[in-house]
């Protein structure tokens, strides 16, 4: 490999799904957020 940069000499090992990554990643992003909301609506309810 004389020419590091030349993306036609490296095998792409593990090929990825994008949309499958993007779409897990928005659920999870959702579902953290949802989380931290819920527990936020909970204290504030214990709080007043």
């Amino acid at each position: 490999m004389e020419n590091v940069r030349d993306p036609r000499q490296h095998i792409n090992e593990e090929p990825r799904d994008d949309l499958m990554d993007t779409a897990v990643g928005f659920g999870v992003m959702f579902g953290f957020m949802f989380v931290v909301f819920t527990a936020a609506v909970v204290v504030k309810f214990i709080i007043s």
